[in-house]
């Protein structure tokens, strides 16, 4: 058994170093490819008045017929993006999340087993986040986010589940403070779901009361850490966070991730930022804009039942 588990880590740790490599190789070029594009064209024509003025209109035209066919169409980011973000990014975090997950194993099984005798069944606790916003539909894709369950499903007597505080036991404090729950994720972002480094994966119900900026962080895929996670992670306010998550769209590159991906790790052994310092778990966006005044009680309640119409289209 130790002779497979010291092959399947070296096998991990070579594949990882590759990928790194590759990373490397790819942060050089990624610069250069932002300069590129960010330069004019000298050799481009200037279109007469005329023809401009009946392209302008076009377009405007074809803006209007998009509208009002999809009036809740999210506008579409027009940043530019490197070489390492259209090519490397997601070749570089299947293979880290492949070789993590092979190395992690004896990690995964023994945590599993844990959840399994204090928490009960089912191991795996899985939820709808919204992930990347699709290109054809202008929405975010719903998808199943997979963590080791941390909570218990003690219920009152009317049937309802008990509040977390209740049934978040000290084990399912230790697994989050750990970070160990979110071990599962890995196949979220071998699958597609998530990226290593990006906006983390909020809940449907606080993404319906995200501004149409603020949903601009679903322009790439969710993240198992990210800007906003080694910056105060739930310690900081909601605003802070989705500061931190618009700011990480503009430094995407090699060298961010790797610098992130440190970060995380610094972070979760010092355990900070795990609750708000107010509730056992972090508050939703939309009943912290309630308890501010930011969003009256008809406007908040609109926004769940969005929320819940989303859900049951989703799956």
């Amino acid at each position: 058994m130790n002779r497979v588990l010291k092959a399947a880590v070296k096998a991990a740790a070579a594949v990882c170093a590759a990928s790194l490599a590759v990373g490397t190789a790819a942060a050089v070029f990624n610069e250069a490819e932002l300069r590129k594009k960010a330069r004019p064209n000298a050799r481009k024509v200037k279109p007469s008045k005329d023809v401009q003025a009946e392209e302008d209109a076009a377009k405007t035209g074809q803006a209007a017929d998009a509208q009002e066919a999809a009036p809740d169409r999210l506008p579409a980011s027009d940043r530019p993006k490197g070489f390492y973000e259209k090519h490397v990014k997601r070749p570089l975090d299947c293979t880290l999340a492949t070789g993590a997950l092979i190395a992690l194993s004896p990690i995964l099984a023994g945590t599993a087993f844990l959840v399994r005798s204090k928490l009960g069944s089912p191991v795996i606790f899985s939820q709808p986040r919204p992930g990347r916003i699709d290109p054809d539909t202008g929405q975010e894709r719903i998808f199943r986010l997979y963590k080791f369950r941390s909570m218990t499903d003690e219920r009152g007597e009317d049937g309802e589940l008990l509040p977390d505080s209740a049934r978040l036991t000290p084990f399912g404090k230790f697994l989050r403070a750990s970070s160990l729950d979110e071990l599962p994720e890995l196949v979220n972002i071998i699958r597609g779901d998530m990226a290593v480094i990006g906006p983390r994966p909020q809940l449907v119900r606080d993404m319906v009361f995200m501004s149409k900026e603020q949903r601009q962080r679903h322009t790439v895929r969710p993240g198992l850490s990210g800007l906003a996670q080694v910056n105060g992670r739930n310690g900081i306010s909601w605003d802070d966070k989705l500061a931190w998550d618009l700011r990480y769209l503009g430094q995407i590159s090699f060298l961010t991730d790797t610098k992130l991906v440190l970060r995380t790790f610094i972070k979760t052994g010092a355990q900070e930022g795990i609750t708000d310092g107010v509730s056992a778990t972090a508050a939703d966006f939309g009943d912290a804009l309630l308890a501010e005044g930011r969003v009256t009680k008809e406007e908040y309640d609109q926004k769940q039942e969005e929320a819940r119409e989303i859900l049951e289209h989703s799956f």
